[in-house]
């Protein structure tokens, strides 16, 4: 019989909420038995007492009871977040109902005196009032303790600060089926014996004060407000958890958009949100008057970095967004997204190939666009290293007919999305960016000195390694953790500079906006990452320990890859811009007359698939391009 009651009540938090008409009928039956109690009583103590009555009295009461229970709305009150506002409504109605019984009382009783009446009105009252905040706080405790009861499966967790943040989280927590908050931590004694809503605030000092506390408290996780405050305790309790096997979360963001709130579920900690710096903001109120009512074409939409600038770009009111890239799926994909997020928004996906200038011809043809965004390329440092010539005929010869239809066209301004890994390469993949950045440059100067007629302004923006982009570090790390390893690492010294696929794309726009024409902008990524130490940390967020449950394997520099990125080449100095993130690079100036002739030479030569022929033109245009870790190193000899 005990297992059938628990097992209904189980069922019954389950459901989360009573059934308010069977509230109401508990709540006027409970009214009924006040009004009973009361007329009990005084029939010990005076000869008023209207035995005869009773039953008349009573079905009053319960008459009453329902019809002011029910229009005050005492019923509709959720017990287990009853307030003293929850109480004060009660007690409202129960002075409200037994004002209305005492002139029932007078219509049945006319001989009863008027202290009968007021003495049987305030003993009703006070005990109908008493009945209903019991069994509220009976409800709720019982609540509480089926809650408890089937926690056992619950993740344990403690809510990190005590600031009201924490308490809401707390509060949001109370009913969840997989999470059960155990009590607060914060950093030091300062309220240490303190309660916040019933729940302990514990304390750490140290890693082992922190491990016995986890041990003690069959502790599984750590909830985060959000994860500026998980940042604060990078190089101490996400340390300590991450040693002791305990989970890191970060609580749901809200968003308020148009009157609605939106909110994402809670995930776990993830290593972006661990960078060592803040992301990087910007305005992007003021940048939208730039490209408001315009068209803008966006090539490699369907990559990380272009669908990203495709999201954006449709906050901002242009009129038309053209979206070019040569992958059907990906594209499939943005495009179903961008109609269900944004269905105002006038877009056209265009599929086309950055190598058949014809089919570039006709977007220009078609849309004649007023912005171009050129993310289109091909990225990747050890295939380009094995396909030299696909790299020129992409990431040159695509990005040199795209600038000369921005100029025959009249395009406004040309943003090019180039990379860190331009400057001083050591790889194909960079040596044919570097070699794109170099035409667009040329062709800039050729326009402020009048050699060519036109009115496009170029920008070029340099940055290092996007989060999460197609192919990167991060992704692959996951895949190999969840496979139970090894983590493969190239070298151990290996550093890199990342940046989220958000804060590039919004810098970009900026960048966009301040350029003058024929500007190269580079980004303040922070400080190089060391990627053992990278995938390390991500081994510890998974939960496991490094070199024992998961084995990181060092399979040695890659065909083309170098230790270090750079940002700037040592020739190239810098000029401060009105965002403190984003520098102007002072670069080296070229002639376009002698550079055109060595671009259709290398064009031949990849489009003749003339493997050495190509790297060894592009060495001699990018005189600093020494390779490294590649076949390829022979003729820098």
């Amino acid at each position: 019989m005990l297992k059938v009651i628990i097992e209904f009540l189980e069922r019954l938090v389950n459901n989360k909420y009573m059934n308010y008409r069977f509230i109401l009928l508990i709540d006027s039956i409970l009214s009924v038995a006040g009004t009973f109690f009361s007329l009990f009583l005084m029939s010990h103590f005076t000869e008023h007492a209207p035995l005869d009555e009773c039953g008349n009295l009573l079905l009053s009461s319960m008459f009453i009871s329902l019809v002011v229970y029910y229009l005050i709305g005492v019923h509709r009150i959720i017990i287990r977040y009853s307030s003293f506002r929850s109480i004060g409504k009660i007690m409202f109605a129960v002075v409200l109902k037994v004002i209305i019984l005492a002139f029932i009382y007078y219509y049945f009783i006319p001989s009863a005196t008027p202290k009968y009446l007021f003495s049987s009105c305030i003993i009703d009252g006070i005990f109908t009032f008493t009945l209903l905040i019991i069994i509220r706080l009976f409800l709720i405790l019982l609540y509480d303790a089926i809650l408890y009861r089937i926690g056992g499966n619950k993740t344990r967790i403690l809510i990190y600060g005590v600031s009201a943040e924490s308490l809401s989280l707390k509060i949001a927590l109370h009913t969840s089926k997989y999470y059960q908050a155990i009590g607060f931590i914060t950093n030091g004694t300062r309220f240490k014996s303190y309660k916040i809503s019933d729940l302990p605030v514990f304390y750490f000092e140290n890693e082992e004060n922190f491990k016995l506390l986890v041990k003690k408290n069959n502790i599984n996780a750590i909830l985060f407000v959000d994860d500026n405050q998980a940042k604060k305790e990078d190089e101490r309790l996400i340390i300590y958890c991450e040693k002791a096997g305990v989970k890191l979360l970060i609580a749901p963001s809200v968003d308020f958009k148009n009157g609605i709130i939106k909110k994402a579920v809670m995930r776990d900690i993830a290593i972006e949100d661990l960078l060592g710096r803040d992301e990087i903001k910007i305005d992007l109120d003021k940048i939208k008057l730039n490209f408001s009512n315009k068209i803008v074409l966006v090539t490699g939409a369907a990559g990380s970095i272009g669908s990203e600038l495709c999201r954006q770009l449709a906050t901002f009111e242009i009129q038309q967004l053209i979206l070019f890239d040569n992958a059907e799926t990906p594209m499939h994909e943005i495009r179903l997204e961008l109609e269900k997020k944004y269905p105002n928004l006038k877009f056209i996906p265009f599929i086309g190939d950055m190598r058949a200038k014809n089919r570039l011809r006709n977007v220009f043809d078609r849309f004649h666009p007023q912005v171009v965004f050129h993310a289109a390329a091909y990225k990747h440092v050890p295939l380009m290293e094995e396909n030299p010539c696909e790299a020129i005929r992409v990431n040159v010869a695509g990005s040199r007919s795209l600038a000369d239809l921005c100029i025959e066209y009249g395009v406004e301004k040309m943003i090019m999305i180039s990379t860190d890994k331009a400057v001083n390469p050591s790889s194909v993949m960079g040596a044919s960016k570097r070699m794109a950045e170099m035409y667009v440059q040329s062709l800039g100067l050729a326009l402020e000195n009048g050699e060519i007629k036109g009115k496009t302004k170029f920008v070029t923006t340099r940055f290092g390694n996007v989060l999460g982009s197609n192919g990167s570090v991060i992704p692959y790390f996951r895949q190999q953790i969840k496979a139970g390893g090894p983590v493969t690492v190239t070298h151990p010294e290996i550093r890199r500079f990342f940046m989220t696929i958000p804060e590039a794309c919004r810098l970009v726009m900026e960048a966009a906006t301040m350029g003058r024409g024929n500007d190269i902008f580079v980004f303040d990524m922070g400080e190089p990452i060391k990627i053992v130490d990278l995938a390390k940390r991500m081994i510890r967020l998974a939960g496991y320990i490094p070199g024992e449950d998961i084995k990181i394997k060092f399979t040695g520099l890659r065909p083309g890859e170098k230790l270090y990125e750079e940002v700037l080449s040592n020739t190239e100095n810098t000029s401060a811009t009105e965002n403190a993130k984003i520098r102007r690079a002072d670069i080296r100036s070229c002639d376009l007359d002698k550079l055109c002739p060595k671009l259709d030479k290398i064009a031949t030569l990849a489009y003749e698939i003339n493997v050495e022929a190509t790297v060894k033109m592009m060495k001699e245009i990018v005189p600093e391009y020494k390779s490294m870790n590649s076949e390829f190193e022979k003729l820098d000899k």
